[in-house]
């Protein structure tokens, strides 16, 4: 058994700035909890003479960390570089190759490549750790692959993305429009300069297809499914889904339909009173049903530098302990192989905008289409934007996608609809 362990770091933003100054100034706590020693041997990043609150010692940086992977006094790697290929991909791939133990926040890397890292992870008998790829400081990955082992789970779902949830939350209190939240949101740190993963759903994508595999022990699913964002949700869907009792929401639901995985990403309408309406800000929650478990629920900050050292503290303290586990705590080879669900038989109520031209024959026309699709009208509402346009906004009963699509695509063609239509699935308050 182990008890002495050499560290490298390579990623040194934020994140990594915060674990090195977390390690440097908890060793002797976190050596004396896990009955094991340890040193920070390597350090890489970009730039050296980055100003990151601490000075960085020249005799621990190494220029290029990919060379990592072969030195003998490295048995730990913290890759907090980010992104699927490039350096991150090299070195941990490398590293796995090189029976070193990988700890990431990489979640684009886990989505991409996690089925043929874990294979690696398992044949050379190391740790392939990513606590932090989902969720920052929930402990959600852990408590799938251990806390609730003896779980049959069936059904998870959340608030992914605290950008996204940010957004909608301030849009709502503040009665300002999506793009004035966004800057706001850029200038206070929680949206990247170039916000295009947390807006189009694709940084929830990675995270639920991450869960999935780990709730319902099968391969990552990184092949196309429903991925959609909210670049098209504004103050005035808000203040109408508030009319219905309802809050927008972006989550990422993945659950065992007729032994196939119904995996997707996209804004939904939900109750206000339920419980992820009443998750605001950058907080994420996540929702797991399992047997015998029923539901439970995990809530707290998804990013920023502090949760997400958290997570990678506590991967690297289960390494400390000598815990060697398979990386979605179970075998790659006994991972099961399920179909994906047809999306285009999926039933719910919808809600729709359109913006139209105020004459008659308008609303007829577009019932008549909605009927001839077989979808019926449970709610409805005409607002007049101005002498020539109105918005209308239409709850449906329940439907199926596949019709709802249709009906959208004739609509979309008449002359008489001037802007992209809003469509926003509404979630079966039952399920929450």
């Amino acid at each position: 058994m182990k008890n002495h362990f050499n560290i490298a770091i390579v990623g040194l933003g934020n994140i990594g700035s915060e674990v090195l100054r977390y390690l440097n100034k908890n060793k002797k706590n976190i050596e004396r909890t896990t009955n094991s020693t340890f040193s920070i041997n390597y350090l890489s990043a970009r730039n050296l003479k980055k100003k990151r609150g601490s000075s960085i010692s020249k005799k621990l940086w190494i220029k290029n960390p990919v060379d990592l992977v072969k030195k003998k006094n490295v048995d730990v790697i913290i890759e907090l570089v980010g992104g699927a290929e490039g350096i991150a991909k090299k070195l941990v791939f490398g590293a796995l190759k090189n029976k070193k133990h990988i700890i990431t926040a990489n979640k684009s890397l886990i989505f991409k490549y996690g089925n043929q890292l874990a294979q690696i992870a398992e044949k050379n008998s190391v740790n392939l750790l990513f606590e932090a790829s989902v969720g920052g400081g929930i402990p959600i990955i852990k408590s799938i692959k251990e806390s609730l082992v003896g779980n049959k789970i069936f059904h998870i779902y959340g608030i992914l993305n605290g950008t996204t949830n940010f957004i909608l939350t301030e849009i709502e209190k503040t009665k300002k429009s999506f793009k004035e939240i966004l800057n706001k949101a850029q200038k206070l740190g929680y949206a990247e300069p170039d916000p295009k993963f947390d807006l189009n759903g694709d940084d929830v994508k990675s995270k639920i297809s991450i869960l999935s595999s780990l709730c319902f022990k099968t391969a990552i699913l990184n092949k196309p499914f429903l991925t959609e964002g909210i670049e098209n949700i504004d103050l005035e869907d808000i203040n109408y889904a508030k009319r219905f009792d309802y809050k927008i929401k972006l989550l990422g639901i993945s659950e065992i339909v007729n032994n196939q995985v119904k995996i997707r990403v996209h804004p939904c309408l939900i109750h206000k009173n339920s419980d992820l309406a009443k998750v605001n800000s950058v907080n994420n929650a996540i929702m797991v049903e399992g047997s015998p478990i029923g539901k439970i629920v995990y809530q707290g900050l998804g990013a920023g530098k502090g949760p997400t050292t958290s997570s990678v503290i506590s991967d690297l303290n289960s390494i400390l302990r000598n815990n060697l586990s398979n990386p979605f705590g179970f075998s790659y080879k006994s991972a099961r192989k399920l179909k994906l669900f047809d999306f285009r038989k999926h039933t719910c109520k919808y809600y729709l905008r359109l913006s139209v031209e105020d004459k008659p024959g308008v609303l007829s026309k577009i019932t008549s289409i909605l009927s001839k699709s077989g979808i019926s009208i449970q709610n409805f509402l005409q607002k007049p934007v101005n002498k020539m346009y109105s918005s209308l906004v239409i709850i449906t009963h329940l439907a199926v996608e596949k019709r709802i699509q249709f009906a959208l695509k004739m609509i979309s063609k008449q002359k008489f609809v001037k802007e992209k239509i809003v469509m926003i699935r509404i979630r079966d308050d039952k399920k929450l």
